[in-house]
């Protein structure tokens, strides 16, 4: 997410300063933070097609497990079209995890202890 920012900044100078803006969730910016990001995610930019995407990885963990499979590999096409080199980075390592992150819905664990 990040790195599509930076890249995309040197375009367009209105994204400078907006770091965590854009890595925090929505819940913890303050008014002034809210209205910047709701004014930058819908406009035509690579970072907001970004944060688009981080958005849907994150609303997985919310996806009933029968549909988690298809959630998955449905985001992992969206990364993949995206054409963003940072997000198809991501969705080919997500792919290459998809089984163990898919297992998190059935026992609940992570291998963290480890």
């Amino acid at each position: 997410m990040d790195v599509v920012r930076i890249g995309e900044q040197k375009q367009e100078p209105e994204l400078k300063r907006t770091k965590y803006i854009w890595l925090k969730n929505e819940t913890n910016l303050n008014a002034e933070q809210k209205e910047t990001l709701l004014r930058l995610r819908d406009s035509n930019l690579q970072t907001g097609r970004a944060y688009r995407l981080r958005l849907a990885l994150q609303d997985l963990w919310t996806t009933p497990h029968i549909l988690a499979d298809v959630y998955l590999r449905e985001w992992i096409g969206w990364a993949t079209r995206s054409k963003l080199v940072p997000m198809l980075h991501l969705a080919k390592t997500i792919k290459q995890h998809a089984e163990g992150i898919l297992r998190w819905f059935h026992s609940r664990m992570t291998n963290g202890l480890l």
